[in-house]
C-alpha cells in the first residue's frame, strides 16, 4: 500500500509564509508592532509637478501641423490626426452623413488595398487603424509596432487621402446605423439624454439632431465622397506621433505621404453655429409604462471651457459630484431616493455647453426625487460651501492630473486638442492654478451666475401615470 500523501500541509505552509512576507511588505507598521493610523489620519506626500515630455511642432508648406513625441519605452508607434469636419456642418436633411463618412473612411478600403486585404493585413501585423467623425471633430488615429511604421503612415495617409468608399461598405454602414436606430429606444437612459438635449437645444438644432430612416435614406456614396473632399484636407488638419523612432528619418516619411497633398482651392465654412436655449422651466414626460424605476433630469444651456469661470465652475462640480458629494450623501445616502445621482457642468470648446443633473429613483418617489434634487443645487446659490467640501472639491481635481499626463499619449492628445480649438499650450497649467485659487464665494457666484432655476427643464422617461405634464413622444 502506497505511502499517503502528504502534500497539503506543505502547501499550506508555503501559503502561510507568502501571506506573512506580503503582510510586512504591505503592513510595515502593523507587523513592527505600531498602531494603524485611521484613515482620516492618513497623510500623503504632494503629488509631483506635471512635467511636459520633450514635443516638436512644425508645419507642413502645405498646412499639415505636425507633433512628435519620441518615447522608446516600448517599440510602438501610434498616431493620431484631428481634422475640422463634424456632424454640425452637415445638412439636417442629410443627418448621419458625418458619421457615416468617418466610418466608411476606414472600412471602405483604399486604392491599394480592398476592404477585406487591408483588414486581413493590419491583422497579420497585429496594427489597428481607426475613424470617425463626431460633432465637432473628425479624428483618425493608427497603432502599430515600430518595426511597420514606414509602412502604416502610408497606409494611413492613404486612408486620409483617396478613400475608396466601396459602394457595398456604405450599404452596410447605412444598414449598421438602421439596426441602431431601430435599438436606440431599448435603454431609458439613452432616451432622457437625446430628448433632453433636444428640449435644451431645439429638435432642429445640429447639437441635438437624431439620425433618422429618412435622414439616412436621403444619403447617396457621392454624399460621403463630398463630405471627405470638403472638409478632410492638409490645411485643417493636425497630426500627432508618439512612440519608438528617429524624428529626422521620421519627418522624411511624413513629408513623402503627405507633403504632396494639396488641398482643395477654397475653404470650407467653418464657424461653430449658435446655440440659445429652446424650452425652460417646464416637465416633460416620456412614457414607458413598463418600467419600475423613472429616469429623472433637469437641465439648461452651459457655457464653454475657455469662460473665466470655468475653474470655479469645475470645483462646483466637486461640491455636487462623487461619493462625498452633496448630490449623492443627500439624495443616494441620507433620503434613500436615488440608485444614482449627478450634477455637472459640462462645458464644450467652442460652443455652449448644458448643466444636467438627475439620476434613477423608483416611481413612486419621481416627485420627491425632483424636489430634493432642485432644492440641493439650489443652496449652492444660498449658502456658502464648507471649508470641508472645497477642500475635497479641489484635490479631487488636482490630483486627477498626474493621471492626465501618465502616458506621452494623453499628453499628446490634449496638445492637439488645444491646437484644434485655438487654446493656448499652457491652458492646463492655467486651469490648475485658477483651480486652487478658488474660493468658497467664488463657488457661490458662479452658482448664482449661471445655475439659472427659471432655465431649468426637467424631463422624466418611466411609468408616469402620477405625474402631469406635457408628453413630448410616444415610444
Amino acid at each position: 500500500m502506497p505511502a499517503p500523501q502528504r502534500r497539503k500541509p506543505l502547501l499550506w505552509s508555503v501559503l502561510l509564509s507568502l501571506t506573512l512576507l506580503l503582510t510586512l511588505l504591505i503592513h510595515p507598521a502593523q507587523a513592527q508592532g505600531e498602531k494603524a493610523l485611521p484613515f482620516d489620519e492618513l497623510r500623503f506626500p504632494p503629488l509631483p509637478e506635471i512635467q511636459l515630455p520633450q514635443y516638436e511642432r512644425y508645419v507642413l508648406p502645405n498646412g499639415l501641423t505636425v507633433y512628435l513625441i519620441e518615447d522608446s519605452t516600448l517599440p510602438l508607434i501610434r498616431g493620431t490626426a484631428l481634422f475640422r469636419a463634424g456632424a454640425r456642418w452637415e445638412p439636417a436633411e442629410k443627418t448621419g452623413l458625418a458619421s457615416l463618412t468617418g466610418t466608411v473612411m476606414r472600412t471602405g478600403g483604399t486604392p491599394t488595398y480592398s476592404p477585406g486585404a487591408l483588414n486581413r493585413e493590419l491583422e497579420s501585423r497585429a496594427a489597428a487603424i481607426e475613424t470617425s467623425i463626431g460633432l465637432s471633430s473628425g479624428s483618425a488615429s493608427f497603432d502599430a509596432l515600430s518595426a511597420d511604421g514606414d509602412w502604416i503612415l502610408g497606409v494611413f495617409g492613404e486612408i486620409l487621402q483617396k478613400p475608396v468608399f466601396a459602394p457595398e461598405q456604405v450599404a452596410l454602414a447605412q444598414t449598421q446605423l438602421r439596426g441602431a436606430i431601430a435599438r436606440r429606444n431599448d435603454d431609458p437612459g439613452n432616451i432622457a439624454g437625446r430628448e433632453l438635449n433636444k428640449l435644451i437645444y431645439g429638435a432642429g438644432s445640429p447639437y441635438a439632431r437624431t439620425v433618422e430612416y429618412a435622414t439616412l435614406d436621403a444619403i447617396q456614396r457621392e454624399d460621403l465622397i463630398q463630405f471627405h473632399q470638403t472638409y478632410v484636407r492638409p490645411d485643417q488638419m493636425i497630426l500627432g506621433i508618439v512612440g519608438d523612432f528617429q524624428s529626422a528619418a521620421l519627418k522624411e516619411r511624413i513629408n513623402e505621404v503627405f507633403g504632396a497633398w494639396v488641398p482643395p482651392a477654397g475653404k470650407p465654412q467653418l464657424q461653430p453655429p449658435g446655440a440659445a436655449q429652446a424650452q425652460k422651466n417646464q416637465l416633460f414626460l416620456v412614457e414607458q409604462p413598463q418600467l419600475t424605476q423613472s429616469n429623472v433630469f433637469l437641465g439648461q444651456l452651459g457655457g464653454r471651457i475657455d469662460s473665466p469661470d470655468y475653474p470655479a465652475l469645475m470645483v462646483m462640480n466637486g461640491v455636487l459630484n462623487g461619493f462625498g458629494g452633496r448630490l449623492f450623501n443627500t439624495l443616494r445616502s441620507q433620503k434613500g431616493l436615488a440608485y444614482s445621482v449627478s450634477g455637472r457642468w459640462q462645458p464644450g470648446f467652442d460652443y455652449p455647453g448644458t448643466f444636467v443633473a438627475g439620476g434613477q429613483t423608483r416611481t413612486e418617489t419621481a416627485t420627491q426625487f425632483i424636489d430634493a434634487l432642485k432644492t440641493e443645487i439650489r443652496r449652492l446659490r444660498t449658502e456658502p460651501i464648507t471649508e470641508k467640501e472645497l477642500a475635497y472639491a479641489k484635490e479631487s481635481i488636482l490630483n486627477s492630473f498626474i493621471f492626465n499626463f501618465e502616458k506621452p499619449q494623453q499628453t499628446l492628445g490634449r496638445l492637439m486638442t488645444y491646437d484644434y480649438y485655438g487654446y493656448p499650450q499652457d491652458f492646463i497649467f492655467e486651469y490648475q492654478r485658477r483651480v486652487k485659487e478658488t474660493t468658497i464665494e467664488d463657488v457661490r457666484r458662479v452658482a448664482q451666475q449661471y445655475l439659472q432655476p427659471d432655465q431649468w427643464v426637467t424631463l422624466v422617461v418611466g411609468n408616469n401615470k402620477e405625474l402631469r405634464g406635457t408628453v413630448i413622444s410616444d415610444y
